[in-house]
């Protein structure tokens, strides 16, 4: 099991990796509705676990990483049904599904 603190650290990198799908996702040409409403609701979702991740209960943050990960699954979905996506799109989404997939098993 994973301390609190390197649970934040490890939130900390999927932030980046959210952040990144997202920004990609924006500047990406013609991105399928589904994937984009995937990658939005996973931004808004980060931003709400961020206070329960700062608030060292190991509870409250293996729920929102299983969360953010369900989300993440139907994000690499998306990318994989919609076939024409952007190269840099799809390998964002792909590596913050997989930061979120590692990160949930750690926790479990």
């Amino acid at each position: 099991m994973l301390q609190s603190s390197e649970i934040q650290k490890r939130f900390s990198h999927i932030q980046q990796t959210i952040s990144e799908a997202t920004r990609s996702c924006q500047s990406a040409q013609s991105v399928p509705q589904d994937l984009k409403n995937c990658v939005e609701e996973l931004d808004k979702q980060c931003r709400t676990a961020q206070s329960a991740m700062k608030s060292q209960d190991e509870e409250r943050m293996r729920e929102c990483i299983d969360s953010l990960e369900q989300m993440g699954d139907r994000a690499e979905r998306a990318c994989r049904q919609a076939g024409n996506v952007d190269g840099e799109l799809k390998r964002a989404v792909s590596t913050m599904h997989s930061e979120l997939s590692d990160l949930k098993r750690q926790l479990h």
